[in-house]
């Protein structure tokens, strides 16, 4: 198959490396986000996808909104069985998604109709999920509404994080959109509706959803702390700096203290009370300094329990 490939982050570049190494496709154009500033430089940063195109010649095409007129009609001219889609970050307009004979397939990473939206991953985490997964989907106009074609789950271990879970994931897409791609052109998937009545939501994340709350449940911060430990990172305040906290334990009893206290001090961990259950803080990061066990941590911050506070 011709195939034009739209996708933008890290998690993208699995799918898009097992189709210009497949013998059966070829890729003739990718399609990412246009180049952003980044860091105090503002220096203009390519998409990861971008790097990679231009690293095997392929043609990239950066649009701003690829329901211009004006770009609708350069993506007509160029040769396209199927589109495939993964973490773009834009909605297609219907004009593309009935473009080509294949259609638009979409490589989204979760179990549909759980988790639609911009971050599977890490809510599957947050919430607390069994398991999830990569499905491919047929895109319609809707917000990962179409009908899915295949799925492979995986399950979410006790201490699984949002980086483990990519690299779990990334992988499984780039075969599954392989074996997808096989099943259309031999006409052997049957599409499957969604059920609406099981769908939930994956908001996008956003850099506040980090601050801790220690009147929420020790077990709802340690699943945050997991969740969303490449970004925005979970994060409390010490002395009025940022501590960002990367690794923690739940501890079920409670200490009778308020929420926020340090309820005890071991030498290579601290307890700090939650709205129910301790947190066990084991690995952290002070503002301006590099992440570390909690044990250096306390060797430059004597805490006292039942006096020292965490906000």
């Amino acid at each position: 198959m011709n195939v034009v490939f739209m996708g933008t982050p890290d998690f993208s570049i699995p799918v898009l490396e097992g189709l210009i190494e497949s013998p059966k496709h070829t890729v003739t154009a990718v399609i990412t986000q246009p180049d952003k500033a980044r860091g105090r430089s503002g220096k203009l940063t390519p998409t990861p996808v971008r790097s990679v195109a231009e690293e095997y010649g392929i043609p990239v095409y950066t649009p701003a909104r690829v329901r211009e007129p004006e770009f609708i009609e350069e993506l007509k001219n160029i040769p396209c069985d199927v589109i495939v889609v993964i973490a773009f970050g834009q909605i297609l307009p219907k004009e593309i998604l009935t473009m080509p004979p294949y259609g638009c397939v979409n490589v989204h990473a979760s179990l549909l109709p759980r988790w639609r939206g911009a971050a599977p991953m890490q809510w599957a985490i947050i919430e607390g999920d069994a398991e999830t997964g990569i499905t491919t989907m047929q895109m319609d106009e809707g917000l990962d509404t179409g009908d899915m074609l295949l799925k492979k789950s995986v399950s979410i271990e006790p201490d699984e994080t949002d980086e483990s879970l990519f690299n779990k994931l990334a992988p499984i897409g780039r075969e599954l959109l392989l074996e997808t791609l096989d099943g259309l052109e031999a006409g052997t998937i049957r599409p499957e509706k969604q059920n609406e009545d099981e769908s939930t939501y994956a908001k996008l994340l956003k850099k506040e959803m980090g601050r801790i709350d220690f009147s929420w449940e020790a077990v709802v911060i340690e699943r945050y702390i997991r969740g969303i430990s490449n970004w925005p990172n979970v994060y409390c305040t010490w002395k009025n700096k940022t501590l960002k906290v990367w690794k923690a334990k739940v501890i079920d009893e409670d200490s009778g203290m308020e929420p926020g206290v340090v309820s005890k001090v071991n030498k290579k961990s601290f307890h700090v009370q939650t709205g129910r259950g301790q947190l066990e803080l084991l690995e952290v990061q002070p503002e301006g300094k590099k992440r570390m066990d909690a044990a250096s941590f306390l060797n430059g911050n004597p805490l006292v329990a039942g006096e020292s506070k965490f906000e």
